[in-house]
């Protein structure tokens, strides 16, 4: 027992100190230029894994034994293997105000994520025991929000000639999340932690040339470093149809229902500001301090949130599912960038398809084809109108044989939706997830010596 202990806390270490060490280095902000990230935290980051996305983005009553689930951490306790998670993304959009259009390209590094069972399911079987319990064990690192934008507006004032102001940002936000998920027969109950870091930097210049000798340029600089406290809790309830059992015990088909939902309420976060506001003249290029402010603290709170879906489910065939989710970003406020915005909802519904999973001699009947579609309103309002989002998706998991006969999977997923208004800047794209899960049993195995 103390060795298992001990193994879980070395493991639970080596798992935060592997993530966080990547987090100093990666780059959370794509490459890209997205208006609407000015707004809130940024654009809000696909949280779901590739395996996931490809089916709508489902994740309340998702559940697959070599797949992990950290938007539920219910899931983990039905973990079978140990999972280690990632994915790479590239996207194209095509941006339209009615007026004039252009196409942009971004792309970045997904996630990191690591999962693993606590009660290694092989020891059970050299062990000839069965048992009702399952522990699983998560961690996660990927970005929460993204800041990318460079556009300009130019008017037209009768006294003073032509102002051009431009807007830039970059930066971002990340969450690191640890979970764990318990389960007891077809109970499952999870929660995971977490914690928000990031740092965003918004740049805004006024530009009046056209004024003689006071033709001047100002210039707003706001870098805004972001920390808080993240966590959610969820539960999966599995219920039976229809079983069937060869000879000796062995299942052969299960057709059941998964009931899933998750949640958190308000959560609080912290801000440090510096702002540098100049003017610069043309003519004398004299430069002029108008405000400093240095290591300016602030709070702020994200919203709470619920999900809940039901998934049906035939054993190594099929899944079939919808969920419903709601934010109340009502809630939110950030004393260092006063803005209001408004709640959300989310609905999704999505397939997977195995035609068989032990063809020996036809290699596309074992993958797994996935699809979904979804609806979403964001919590930005331009020109009196809520934003929203809708997107289909198609996707298929790859299956990969590796050493000791475990299976790994190479996960695609192409999504295409369109994020915006009619009545401002509209946002029609495509997205091209390649995610890898790699799969493994070895870990807290019990080696025997005769």
């Amino acid at each position: 027992m103390f060795k298992t202990c001990k193994r879980v806390v070395v493991s639970t270490l080596l798992g935060m100190c592997v993530l966080a060490l990547s987090a100093q280095n990666a780059q959370v902000q794509p490459k890209g230029n997205s208006p609407y990230s000015r707004f809130g935290l940024g654009d809000p980051a696909v949280l779901t894994f590739a395996g996931q996305s490809a089916m709508g983005g489902l994740g309340a009553a998702y559940n697959d034994p070599f797949y992990m689930n950290m938007t539920n951490p219910a899931a983990l306790g039905s973990l079978l293997a140990t999972d280690f998670e990632t994915a790479f993304f590239v996207k194209y959009s095509g941006l339209s105000d009615g007026d004039t259009s252009a196409g942009l390209w971004s792309g970045n590094l997904s996630y990191l994520a690591l999962a693993f069972p606590l009660l290694n399911p092989i020891n059970r079987t050299l062990d000839k025991k069965s048992s009702d319990i399952g522990i699983g064990m998560g961690f996660v690192l990927q970005p929460y929000a993204n800041v990318g934008y460079d556009i300009f507006t130019e008017q037209e004032f009768p006294e003073v000639g032509a102002a051009r102001t431009t807007f830039k940002g970059s930066g971002g936000s990340y969450r690191l999340m640890w979970g764990n998920g318990f389960r007891y027969k077809r109970l499952a109950l999870g929660v995971n932690l977490g914690y928000l870091f990031g740092k965003a930097s918004y740049d805004r210049t006024v530009e009046f040339s056209e004024v003689g000798s006071v033709a001047y340029i100002t210039n707003y600089l706001n870098e805004q470093s972001v920390t808080g406290f993240l966590w959610n809790a969820g539960a999966q309830v599995t219920v039976p149809l229809e079983k069937k059992q060869d000879s000796r015990g062995r299942l052969l088909k299960e057709k059941s229902l998964i009931f899933g939902l998750y949640g958190n309420s308000a959560t609080g976060f912290s801000t440090i500001d510096n702002r540098l506001d100049t003017r610069t003249n043309f003519v004398y290029n004299d430069r002029d301090t108008l405000l400093i402010q240095d290591n300016t603290r602030n709070s702020g709170v994200l919203p709470g949130e619920y999900a809940f879906g039901i998934t049906y489910t035939e054993s190594n065939k099929l899944k079939l599912g919808i969920e419903y989710s709601a934010a109340f970003w009502s809630q939110y406020r950030n004393d260092a960038r006063e803005e209001t915005l408004s709640d959300t909802r989310r609905i999704a519904a999505g397939v997977e398809y195995i035609p068989d999973i032990i063809s020996y001699n036809n290699y596309l009947r074992r993958v797994r084809y996935r699809g979904g579609v979804f609806y979403r309103s964001d919590p930005r309002t331009v020109n009196g109108r809520q934003l929203n989002e809708f997107g289909l998706t198609l996707g298929m998991g790859m299956p990969v044989i590796l050493p000791r006969q475990q299976t790994s999977f190479i996960n695609l997923t192409l999504e295409g939706g369109r994020f915006g208004v009619s009545s401002a800047l509209r946002e029609t794209y495509v997205r091209m997830t390649l995610g890898f899960t790699l799969n493994d049993n070895s870990w807290f195995f019990k080696r025997k010596f005769n």
